[in-house]
């Protein structure tokens, strides 16, 4: 029959402080600042501090001062040079130098970002407050349209074109469909469509507004002086026998098209030069920004980690709403009590989220310091419980400092989990990192003989000659992450 009893048991429960501590170091820097920009218009007891970002950096707030400064920036902050675009690892995408730097001509576009007006500073002296837009692919095609004198229907027509291209330069629908799609009167028809992608793929690159890889090729050609060495041989092979090129049917090939080997070798040199996409030379309508939670420099032959003040949104508890507040009748039952408290946890937790990430990034800097030195060559194997052991966290709480947050170093910007390589082993019984080996395989690769490149099998060969002793498959799945083709697709004829 049913009964009832009492019994006693411990468990363990995450406070709510706790709670959003966790959640908060797991956040990446942009997710960061947007939570405390929502927690300022929404929390009373938090107010933004309009002070000096320099002065901000520098200050940090002493344990159970709960006034102090929390540095931050505002949605500016992404466009300085230490928000950089996830691009700029491997190009420059901000000027780095101030508006007397900039060449006369203004040859690219510019755009000045709208906090200097608001701060009353318009003679443009922050360097950051200017950025190379490059515009997209349809901005230069629309650009280069208003140069033609057409009538309304004729403009409109190439419009649509224009914007029925994909982001690679291509027009994959067919024109029977984007002529039933269009709505014209007098109903548009295929002949007025195909003038129409005529004049686009005249406007800018060679290539673009193509239907096919062998249209765009074969569009680039036409593009060369009819000069060129091989041209009407390459034509040729773009227009009937791209497949046989791609499988490398060399003598099949010379008797197709009725060549000698040494034209047949310019030919296909020369539509190895063509760009098969070349709409991705345009700039793209998102910009995807990196911004970087730490920068490490050298400063007298030694590594310092700091936070970069890019990412650190100020805010502080307003001290004249606390006061009245705490002088008011009844304060602990009012519920902007938990407002008051919601904004001091919001504080203590974001200032400890900063510490944890600042200390996790300088024993990262202390286990790798070889790699700023070296480069990737250099860096070693390193698990997340090393880095657990000697700051006395859990593993799980590394796990969040490191996920999401990225490193700005002289070598490049790199997320912190770049730095935690698995372990292999090599033949004196020691072991090397996976990055490294992948160093030595793209030097290998980069040092190649053209005409008869590395095998995965010569790869692993020349592997295990250095002391690292990796399998075939693993060197073929390094080169597959690096992005290398294989020998086949590298050999040039």
């Amino acid at each position: 029959m049913p009964s009832i009893e009492l019994r006693t048991r411990q468990s363990l429960a995450l406070t709510p402080r706790l709670q959003q501590s966790v959640r908060l170091l797991q956040l990446s820097s942009l997710e960061f600042q947007q939570e405390l920009r929502t927690a300022l218009d929404t929390n009373p007891f938090l107010e933004y501090d309009s002070s000096d970002t320099e002065d901000v950096a520098l200050a940090t707030p002493t344990p159970g001062d709960e006034s102090g400064a929390l540095p931050a920036t505002d949605a500016v902050a992404a466009a300085e040079p230490d928000a950089l675009p996830a691009e700029a690892v491997t190009s420059e995408t901000l000027d780095s130098g101030g508006p007397d730097d900039m060449p006369g001509d203004f040859s690219g576009d510019y755009s000045s970002r709208s906090s200097a007006r608001q701060n009353g500073d318009s003679d443009g002296s922050d360097p950051a407050e200017w950025a190379r837009s490059q515009p997209t692919l349809r901005e230069q095609l629309h650009d280069a349209l208003r140069l033609y004198r057409l009538d309304d229907r004729d403009r409109a027509v190439a419009r649509f074109i224009i914007e029925a291209l994909d982001d690679d330069g291509y027009l994959r629908q067919n024109l029977a469909d984007l002529a039933d799609s269009v709505d014209l009167e007098p109903e548009l028809t295929e002949e007025e469509l195909l003038v129409a992608l005529r004049l686009v793929q005249s406007l800018d690159r060679p290539g673009l507004g193509a239907r096919s890889l062998s249209e765009c090729l074969l569009l680039q050609l036409n593009a060369l002086p009819a000069e060129t060495p091989g041209r009407e041989v390459a034509r040729q092979i773009v227009e009937h026998h791209l497949e046989r090129l791609a499988r490398r049917e060399q003598a099949e090939l010379q008797k197709q098209i009725g060549c000698s080997a040494e034209e047949l070798r310019v030919a296909c040199a020369l539509v190895r030069k063509l760009d098969p996409k070349p709409g991705n030379c345009y700039g793209r309508t998102e910009d995807n920004y990196v911004v970087p939670d730490v920068i490490v420099r050298q400063v007298r032959n030694k590594w310092v980690v700091t936070i970069n003040p890019a990412v650190q949104p100020r805010a502080r508890i307003h001290r004249m709403y606390a006061e009245l507040f705490a002088q008011s009748a009844g304060a602990s039952r009012s519920p902007l009590a938990q407002q008051l408290q919601e904004a001091r946890w919001l504080i203590r937790n974001a200032q400890q989220r900063f510490d944890t990430i600042q200390r996790v990034a300088e024993c990262i800097v202390a286990h790798q310091k070889a790699f700023f030195q070296y480069g990737e060559i250099a860096l070693k194997p390193m698990v997340l419980r090393d880095v657990a052991d000697e700051l006395g966290l859990h593993e799980s709480t590394i796990s969040r400092a490191t996920g999401n947050k990225y490193m700005a170093t002289p070598r490049g910007i790199f997320e912190f989990k770049h730095f935690f390589p698995r372990e292999l082993g090599t033949e004196s019984g020691g072991t090397c990192s996976a990055a490294a080996v992948r160093a030595l395989l793209k030097e290998m690769i980069a040092a190649e003989n053209a005409r008869d490149p590395l095998s995965d099998v010569t790869l692993a060969k020349m592997l295990a000659d250095q002391g690292v002793l990796v399998a075939r498959r693993t060197v073929a799945k390094y080169r597959h992450l690096m992005k290398v083709p294989p020998a086949e697709l590298r050999r040039q004829v």
